[in-house]
C-alpha cells in the first residue's frame, strides 16, 4: 500500500483552511448582528449603522451557507 504524503498533506491544509475560514466568516456575522442590536439600541428603530451590519451579517452566512452546500454537492455527487 502506497500513501501519497503530498496529497494528504495538501488536503489536510486545504481542509483546515476553508474550515478557519467558515468559522470566521460566521463569527463575523454574529459580531455584524451584536453591533446592529447595539446600533439599534442607541440610535432608535433604524440606528445609523444598523442596516448595513444587518446586511453584512447576511452575507456572511449567505457565504457559510454556500460553502456548505457545495460540501454537500461533493459528498452527494
Amino acid at each position: 500500500m502506497h500513501i501519497n504524503w503530498n496529497a494528504l498533506g495538501s488536503t489536510a491544509a486545504v481542509s483546515f483552511l476553508v474550515t478557519v475560514g467558515v468559522v470566521a466568516c460566521f463569527a463575523l456575522g454574529i459580531l455584524a448582528l451584536a453591533r446592529r442590536e447595539a446600533a439599534t439600541a442607541a440610535g432608535g428603530p433604524a440606528g445609523g449603522r444598523g442596516p448595513l451590519a444587518l446586511a453584512g451579517a447576511g452575507l456572511c452566512f449567505a457565504a457559510c451557507a454556500a460553502v456548505v452546500g457545495y460540501g454537500i454537492s461533493l459528498i452527494a455527487g
